[in-house]
């Protein structure tokens, strides 16, 4: 439970609604909120002005995928100009090891395979996640599954906090004209979270096994269907997130269709059980894609690296376009190294400061979105951490 001591007077009615209902655990998930209360130290140290390591690292080892999704951010976040093959080439074991070793001893506490490529196109991502968790990382990975190599479940599911499947429809047809590949990899993913269900079962692991559905209004007909098979296979979870759109509006998302499609939503909730949660990110679907703060707080403690081996603050800055925020290479140089850098630090500084806005600078609902909420209350409006008593949400490293 989350303790909120909040001012009223601090921060305006309307802005008050974030924070006059703590995030809900809901079978020890917390997935619609931000963890920073379990990272008092980290934050304070922030406050006091010392350059802190990112409590989160989401990243990917390749920009390379074998699926089209229809609601691909990654299409939109291309930044170099060799082929997405190459990564491959480039993110050598040599050069990820350093990294997971790097990212060990500044003091990286969770590395999720979750970016702008499928990592399981990397035939080094397994061993990948064995040294990060060797190194006392918290190591997890969000993939389509449909290469996924079953005869290494058993040795990557006791080193992975959690395995999400990104997942979009409960209809083969369906699947395959969303995920934008054959209808056979509906069947050959199902088999391996089943799998993944079985080893969890029969091992007793504690890693969770859930299923990922980025929500566009036009899926609206596979969300209970979606969520009827998660059951059935026996995940721990479907959560249903809002899909993420640029400033340009590339994807044509309408963030304020969700509000409309709130019944069919419930409906698919309504499918939870005991033991099997559908988890709408609600805070974020009814939020209409909009900001109440402009200064970007987040990147320093959740940061997002490109499979291409860049080092940028967060995945919408991944393209070209935005080279003045592109930090450096673990290819080229060590991740250390960059952390380290004048450079890092002067980016981190101007996204939080008076020239940047976020409103009117950058797409909607990023992944560092309720953690620049929090940090906003806190910076901007004197507005404490939450104090957290019992015991914390699982995944609590990756905030």
């Amino acid at each position: 439970m989350l303790q909120q001591q909040i001012d009223p007077g601090k921060v305006k009615k309307t802005q008050r609604i974030v924070l006059n209902k703590d995030p809900e655990i809901i079978n020890g998930l917390l997935l619609d909120g931000d963890k920073l209360a379990y990272h008092q130290d980290r934050v304070q140290a922030w406050q006091r002005g010392e350059r802190v390591a990112p409590i989160t690292i989401d990243m990917a080892l390749t920009r390379a995928c074998n699926a089209r999704c229809t609601f691909c951010y990654a299409m939109l976040q291309e930044n170099i100009l060799e082929s997405f093959q190459e990564d491959v080439k480039r993110q050598t074991p040599a050069v990820i090891n350093r990294f997971l070793d790097d990212a060990a001893e500044i003091g990286v506490k969770g590395i999720s395979f979750v970016s702008d490529g499928e990592s399981t196109v990397h035939p080094y991502v397994y061993d990948a996640i064995l040294r990060g968790k060797k190194n006392g990382i918290d190591m997890a990975m969000g993939t389509n599954g449909s290469l996924l190599k079953k005869e290494r479940l058993r040795e990557i599911l006791p080193a992975l906090t959690y395995l999400r499947f990104n997942f979009d429809a409960g209809d083969p047809k369906r699947y395959s004209e969303i995920m934008g590949y054959g209808e056979e990899n509906f069947h050959k993913v199902v088999d391996t979270i089943r799998a993944c269900t079985k080893i969890k079962r029969e091992r007793g692991l504690n890693v969770t096994i859930g299923l990922q559905m980025v929500f566009m209004p036009q899926f609206k007909d596979q969300l209970v269907p979606l969520a009827k098979l998660g059951k059935e296979l026996g995940a721990d979870y479907l959560v249903i997130k809002h899909c993420s759109d640029d400033e340009l509006g590339s994807l044509g998302v309408n963030y304020r269709e969700y509000k409309d499609l709130v019944p069919n939503i419930k409906e698919a909730e309504a499918v939870s059980t005991d033991k099997y949660k559908v988890i709408p990110k609600w805070s974020k679907l009814l939020s209409e894609g909009k900001r109440v703060y402009q200064r970007c707080y987040g990147p320093p403690f959740i940061l997002q690296m490109s499979g291409s081996g860049l080092v940028a603050p967060c995945g919408m800055l991944f393209n070209r376009r935005y080279e003045d925020y592109h930090i450096g290479d673990i290819t080229k140089q060590s991740f250390k190294e960059i952390w380290q850098s004048d450079r890092y630090w002067e980016v981190m500084n101007h996204l939080a400061s008076k020239q940047f806005n976020a409103q009117k600078m950058c797409g909607a609902l990023c992944l560092q979105h309720k953690v620049n909420e929090r940090l906003y209350y806190l910076k901007e409006h004197g507005v404490e951490l939450p104090k957290p008593s019992g015991k914390p949400p699982m995944h609590v490293n990756f905030i």
